[in-house]
């Protein structure tokens, strides 16, 4: 059963993909759910990965990111329209980039792409523990 979900555009530029990371980590965060901190900044990170790669190799089109969450698990999804697939490799010690998908397929719990029909949706997926929803704030801590 899906508890939330978030989708908006991106724009091909690395602004907007700057921009897409932080509206994507916000939606998450501003879910009535509490998640573990490990689990969001490790999502927020593979969302970065996947929104860059979009928009750093299929930026010439439309491009989509979102995110949901279910009793089970949490997806990150970012489509474009590139029909190139993408591909895990390590990178060289002196290249700046290439690594991303790398990282993406160490943190996430599985992840893959899939074609449709203008393009492909490049996604990852993490297992969360039954989401509890926040019925109030949560309290501070006191030392």
């Amino acid at each position: 059963m899906e508890v939330h979900h978030a989708r908006f555009p991106v724009s091909g530029t690395p602004a907007a993909a700057a921009s897409a990371r932080r509206q994507l980590a916000g939606a998450i965060r501003n879910w009535d759910v509490f998640l573990e901190p490990e689990l969001l900044e490790t999502a927020e990170l593979v969302a970065a990965e996947l929104i860059t790669n979009a928009v750093r190799h299929a930026g010439h089109g439309p491009i989509s990111a979102g995110a949901r969450l279910s009793t089970e698990r949490l997806l990150i999804e970012v489509t474009d329209t590139s029909r190139h697939v993408p591909q895990v490799a390590l990178a060289g010690v002196d290249e700046e980039g290439g690594r991303g998908l790398f990282l993406v397929a160490a943190l996430a719990d599985r992840h893959g792409f899939d074609q449709v029909p203008r393009g492909k949706r490049c996604w990852a997926e993490f297992k969360v523990s039954t989401p509890r929803h926040l019925a109030y704030p949560l309290p501070l801590q006191r030392s």
